[in-house]
Order: structure tokens, then C-alpha cells, then sequence
């Protein structure tokens, strides 16, 4: 169910105070500058400059509300992490993800990027440390995967999981590319499954090479 298709730009805040009144479940995308996180939500959307996409990180300096067609919204926040951006700009980001994530009454769910050539820094690690105390379901894309082999790809999937497995099933991963446009069905499935528009596959959780066979798209 291409859920994310169609998304149509609604608003950009630049501080807590201007965030607009509860409207329909939210779904936030984060992830470390150059992640990857613009090029995945207009992969995502199958629109090509949804989100900006810049070769500079740190660029996406606003939370960013995006209708889709369900009701829900998806909300692209600033990258963190990105040593470049003046420290007194950093301060005011992490005010402004800090606030969201921890108050937005509607936020259901996050999508954490992370590059898949090097996953789980310590900021990632202190992202998904930090919100999943809130109970609220966190899904990894791994992206960039197209810059791996399909062993090493998978290899990382697999360790990725094994570090998240303390969490449980509120946390997943999975691969993804842009450039190949794999991953998309299945972080479409978990996003529906959050919103309660579908059912979850049992192999959802399941590394890739144990899915094969199965009808999902195998990235890699």
C-alpha cells in the first residue's frame, strides 16, 4: 500500500511555538546528517524534490509536515550530528527535535536512517536510547545499501538487529536504497501496520537472507 505517494508539503516550523495544533497520527524521520533521509522520503513519496535533497549536510534546518492522502503526516526533521553547523544553530535543532519527539501527543512512530556503510554511531545509539522509553514503535532504515554487496549488506542487517533485539519488537530495521529503490514495500507494511491499516507479515522482523522466497523485496 504506497501510503507515503501523493505527500503534499503542509508546513515548515522553525521553533517549538509554531508547531501547528494535533492533526492526524504523525510519523517522524530522522536520522544523522547525509544519511540519506531526503533522498529515502522522495524515494519514498515517488516525487523527486519533495524533500530537498543537498550534497552539503545539515541543510534541512526546519521540521517539515508533509499531508499524505490517509490522514496521517510524515514530519522531516533536522539531521543531527553534523560538527559544520554553527554550535548555537545545533542548540536551537536539538530544542526543536527535543520538544516534537518528546510532546507531540500524535507522533506514533519513528524512522531513524542511518548509512548503511556505518550504522549505529553513537548518536544513533543515543537517538533510539532516548525515545524508545516512550513505548512508541522505532524502525531502522539502513541506507545506501546499494553501495554494499548483497553479503556485507546482509551481514550488517543482521548485526544491526542483533544490537536492537534489547529493545524487542518495537524496534526494526531493514535495507534501503534510493538509487535502487529497494526497501520501499517494507518500510510501507510497517508504517501501515503503525497506523493500523494492515497486518504485519510474520517475516516482517526476520533478517533478509531468512525472508528469501517470500513475496517482500529483499534489499540489497
Amino acid at each position: 500500500m504506497p501510503i507515503f505517494r501523493n505527500a503534499q508539503f503542509e508546513i515548515s516550523i522553525a521553533k517549538p511555538s509554531g508547531l501547528p495544533p494535533p492533526n492526524g497520527s504523525e510519523i517522524a524521520f530522522a536520522g544523522r546528517s547525509n544519511a540519506g533521509k531526503s533522498s529515502a522520503i522522495n524515494t519514498l513519496a515517488g516525487h523527486v524534490r519533495l524533500a530537498y535533497v543537498s550534497k552539503t549536510p545539515g541543510r534541512t534546518q526546519l521540521l517539515n509536515f508533509f499531508r499524505l492522502n490517509c490522514g496521517a503526516c510524515l514530519v522531516d526533521l533536522p539531521g543531527y550530528g553534523y560538527a559544520a553547523v554553527p554550535e548555537k544553530i545545533r542548540r536551537e535543532w536539538g530544542g526543536l527535535i527535543e520538544t516534537y519527539l518528546k510532546e507531540r501527543e500524535n507522533l506514533i512512530g519513528l524512522v531513524l536512517m542511518m548509512d548503511s556503510r556505518r550504522p549505529m554511531t553513537e548518536l544513533d545509539r543515543q537517538m533510539i536510547g532516548w525515545f524508545a522509553p516512550s513505548g512508541r514503535p522505532i524502525h531502522v532504515l539502513l541506507t545506501k545499501s546499494d553501495k554494499l554487496s548483497r553479503g556485507p549488506a546482509n551481514a550488517t542487517l543482521i548485526a544491526v538487529r542483533k544490537e536492537l533485539a534489547a529493545y524487542g519488537p518495537q524496534v526494526t530495521a531493514q535495507l534501503f536504497s534510493s538509487l535502487k529503490k529497494t526497501g520501499v514495500e517494507e518500510c510501507e507494511r510497517i508504517v501501515t501496520g503503525w497506523l493500523g491499516m494492515n497486518e504485519l507479515a510474520p517475516d516482517a522482523a526476520l533478517p533478509a537472507d531468512e525472508t528469501a522466497g517470500t513475496k517482500t523485496k529483499t534489499p540489497g
